[in-house]
């Protein structure tokens, strides 16, 4: 008889503080840890911290991270704010590969994003208010979610 091990997701509500995108990523690295998903950390955390700075920055409240696996066997990294635009670098009509030109300051997070995800978009939340989830997903080549352990 095959046990199947529960699904798991875990967010952290995240106050408009410079602090916040640095306490997100420590928690997905103990999450990752905790899941024997270690292996993810490098590419996870990039994805975080560019969807974090990216609503640090652009938005005007608090924010979420949500971390949790997929059926496909993939683990998203989604960034949720209370701004329902989507930024140009995740939208429809982005240009695949582009980036800022090099004298621009910013606007290289989304790139990297592209870059680095297996899988990449938005999701509007449609009550008012509700706002957008950014989310990047990246694959692991260990052992499945059912053989990870908390």
């Amino acid at each position: 008889m095959s046990t199947v091990s529960p699904t798991w997701s875990y967010t952290l509500h995240l106050a408009r503080d410079a602090r916040s995108p640095g306490i997100a990523r420590s928690t997905l690295r103990s999450v990752l840890s905790a899941y024997d998903l270690g292996e993810l950390t490098p590419t996870a955390e990039l994805l975080a911290s560019e969807l974090l700075t990216n609503a640090h920055l652009h938005t005007g409240g608090p924010y979420a991270l949500h971390i949790r696996p997929t059926e496909s066997g993939q683990l998203r990294v989604g960034v949720w704010d209370k701004d329902p635009t989507v930024p140009s670098g995740l939208g429809a009509g982005f240009v695949h590969g582009a980036m800022p030109h090099g004298a621009s300051e910013g606007g290289r997070g989304l790139g990297l994003v592209r870059a680095y995800a297996d899988a990449w978009g938005t999701s509007l939340l449609g009550e008012p208010g509700g706002g957008k989830v950014l989310w990047a997903e990246c694959g692991w080549r260990g052992p499945t979610r059912s053989d990870a352990r908390p």
